[in-house]
């Protein structure tokens, strides 16, 4: 009898020592506060982390922003960091950090240097691809006449957007800019993440066309990256309203989508139980700290969020 209880006890100590699984979502507030964390155990409910107070203060780019930061985990546990760093610059912001607090000096990469007439860099994004060991940059730029003209209203006439992207092992060497994604519409701010069951990316993607205006979020889907997205995308998978910053992130199963219903002054959340092929608003169940942005959305070890909260004495 004694035994039983025994083993009783030792499964149930042991269930209760599995690891649960934590999510960090990094954003911005005000254009030039800096990067900001919030942690999540249910992909619902997000609570600040550092008291809702920036870690990082932006230092590099012509209007030293930091909006749109977008974190990866590489293999070798440094955390990666881009983010928009000026509206009309062509390069983008650069930090490193093994523990999300301490970042090494941020650097400016020069993503757009070949493209003279290359308007801006916005909301760049990193996808690590484990396979090829490459890590992929991409963002939205306008280069003035370089694609086909869409519909645009007098206040957006100068934008046309398309996605560039680069890639890298190291961070210090990158190879040539080049053409990522180029639909038949304007197109910002795209978002990548892999489905673990089906074994293939989803890409999230705004189209930006003003006129009509159209201002929601769509997706496409790839086996490879390396062979790219096809630019045949889905029908609008937010409502009638306008949407922006996508970050996905797979919770189990359950793929969100977070964004930012800007004109509403709100944060959203959708999110699908078959793998992007319906979709929920759930943004009524979700919680989000004070004054979020747009930003990204991964998961950490139990071990890297303990070690994060001991550093921010929380």
């Amino acid at each position: 009898m004694k035994k039983k209880v025994f083993i009783v006890m030792a499964l149930m100590f042991a269930l209760t020592c599995v690891a649960k699984d934590v999510y960090l979502f990094s954003y911005f507030r005000g254009q030039k506060d800096g990067l900001h964390l919030a942690y999540s155990y249910d992909g619902l409910k997000w609570t600040a982390l550092n008291g809702n107070k920036s870690l990082l203060r932006p230092v590099v780019g012509k209007d030293s922003l930091m909006r749109d930061p977008s974190i990866v985990e590489g293999p070798d546990g440094t955390f990666h960091m881009v983010w928009t760093s000026s509206w009309t610059d062509r390069i983008i912001g650069y930090a490193s950090s093994r523990d999300l607090v301490n970042w090494s000096e941020q650097k400016a990469i020069p993503v757009m240097a070949d493209e003279p007439e290359a308007q801006n860099c916005w909301a760049p994004e990193l996808y690590y691809d484990k396979p090829s060991k490459t890590f992929y940059i991409f963002w939205a730029t306008t280069i003035p006449g370089r694609h086909s003209p869409v519909q645009s209203t007098e206040r957006e006439k100068q934008w046309n957007h398309r996605i560039y992207c680069t890639t890298t092992r190291d961070f210090k060497t990158f190879t040539k800019t080049r053409m990522f994604f180029n639909p038949d519409f304007n197109v910002i701010d795209a978002a990548i993440v892999r489905d673990p069951a089906r074994k293939d990316l989803i890409m999230v993607v705004k189209n930006e066309n003003s006129l009509p205006a159209e201002k929601n979020l769509r997706i496409t889907r790839t086996k490879k990256i390396k062979k790219g997205f096809p630019t045949s995308v889905s029908e609008p998978i937010t409502g009638k309203y306008w949407a922006e910053g996508p970050a996905p992130l797979f919770v189990g199963d359950t793929l969100y989508v977070y964004f930012d219903k800007y004109t509403l002054g709100k944060y959203g959340a959708i999110r699908s139980t078959d793998h992007g092929e319906t979709w929920t608003d759930v943004s009524d169940l979700t919680t989000f700290p004070k004054g979020i942005r747009h930003g990204t959305a991964f998961k950490v070890s139990e071990e890297t969020f303990r070690k994060l909260t001991e550093l921010l004495g929380e």
